[in-house]
């Protein structure tokens, strides 16, 4: 049971259904599982204050949900994590407003040649990041904003492949 729907799957039926308006959204990689669940906006903010009073709203929600159900939270991680063998993450959203809670920053182990190198130190003297690490981080972070479509294509390609072989000749 390590598949992304059986792991979103177990994360549906195990989670309180007065938690979240909808299923929750689950990503899985090779070391985390991020649980996303929509919480309802809140109906009573003052009107006069406009869409800062709303996000105010909303993140007061989040948080007022992130202290309520922290306990319970962490036991169900910890189940998971028995189960699967990746750390559990979480987050909620509320309205317009996003917040993932403790995750993983995994380091990652790279090696560029002068040209690459050029590129992030460039980002570094310009302040765009502190560290080479920042810079390839932003780097990342960048291509996954710009080029989501042709990454889903590369994911369902993947699928695919993973398909294939589970086909094949044992």
């Amino acid at each position: 049971m390590s598949d992304t729907a059986d792991i979103a799957a177990w994360f549906t039926g195990r989670l309180p259904q007065d938690w979240f308006e909808t299923a929750p959204a689950v990503s899985v990689d090779r070391e985390e599982v991020v649980v996303t669940g929509r919480l309802p906006r809140p109906t009573d903010v003052p009107t006069e204050g406009g869409a800062a009073a709303a996000r105010r709203g909303e993140a007061g929600r989040i948080a007022r949900f992130r202290e309520e159900t922290r306990g319970a939270r962490m036991r169900i991680a910890d189940e998971a994590e028995a189960l699967f063998g990746r750390k559990v993450a979480w987050g909620a959203a509320c309205g317009e407003s996003e917040e993932l809670f403790t995750n993983l920053a995994t380091p990652v182990m790279t090696r560029l040649r002068q040209p690459q190198r050029q590129v992030l130190d460039t980002l570094v003297d310009a302040g765009v990041a502190r560290t080479r690490s920042e810079a390839l981080a932003w780097c990342v972070r960048l291509v996954g904003q710009h080029q989501q479509e042709w990454i889903e294509q590369l994911r369902e390609a993947l699928a695919g492949v993973r398909e294939a072989r589970a086909a094949g000749p044992v």
